[in-house]
Formats: structure tokens, C-alpha cells, sequence
């Protein structure tokens, strides 16, 4: 399973889904492969950037710039488990992290205690907010 999972990876290094360029529009579709970390804690109930109060039971994410509102399926590339999140939040980018998910929605694709996990974030729908 980890070599399919290195070779998804691999092509999608080569057909440029493994990040976005300036030209490149946000919408149903777009890619982006990278390492998810999770967020639970501290945060909880604390303001995020959309103005909701972090909720780690919730299936939510923060993302450097997908807008706010944005469903995107999140799978993991050693598993291919998936969930489905909402864009509620923003992070200061952590190097090679594409995104931060709530405690829930990292369970729900990989054990928590790992920390972080190999992802490719799918946007779904982009959601005006």
C-alpha cells in the first residue's frame, strides 16, 4: 500500500497537483498534496479567523488560503481514508503542512498520536462567506 501511495504522490509531483501557482483558480477540483497536522486543545473555543468558535468535535480546517466556507475532501495516501472538512480557519504554514485539521477530522484518516499524515486535499465546493 505505501509504494501505490508514494507513486500517487510521485504523479502528482509531475502533473503539478502538489501545489498551486499564482495563475492557478481555487475551485471544485483543485489539488494539493502535502502533510496535514491536527489542531484540538487549546484552541477549543477560541475565535477562528471566519469569526466561529474552534470546535475540535467539529469537521473543520485551517488552510493558508482556500476562502472560508470551502468543502475539501482530505484522504490519506498510506490508508486512503478520507473526510470531508470546512475551511474555518487560517495557519501560519508550517513548511511542507498544506493543512491543519480539527481533531476529529485527523481521527477520522489517521491515529492521532501520529501527529501528521501524508494528504491529498480535494476542494469539493468553494463557499462564499
Amino acid at each position: 500500500m505505501r509504494a501505490a501511495a508514494a507513486a500517487l504522490a510521485a504523479v502528482c509531483l509531475l502533473a503539478g497537483c502538489a501545489g498551486t501557482t499564482a495563475n492557478t483558480p481555487i475551485g471544485p477540483g483543485w489539488r494539493q498534496v502535502g502533510t496535514a497536522s491536527w489542531y484540538g486543545g487549546k484552541y477549543q473555543g477560541r475565535t477562528t479567523a471566519s469569526g466561529d468558535p474552534f470546535d475540535k468535535e467539529q469537521l473543520t480546517a485551517a488552510h493558508p488560503k482556500l476562502p472560508f466556507g470551502t468543502i475539501a475532501r482530505v484522504r490519506a495516501l498510506d490508508t486512503g481514508r478520507t473526510v470531508e472538512v470546512r475551511v474555518n480557519d487560517r495557519f501560519g504554514g508550517h513548511k511542507g503542512r498544506v493543512i491543519d485539521l480539527s481533531e476529529a477530522a485527523f481521527s477520522r484518516i489517521a491515529p492521532t498520536a501520529r501527529g501528521l499524515v501524508e494528504v491529498e486535499v480535494v476542494v469539493v465546493s468553494t463557499g462564499a462567506r
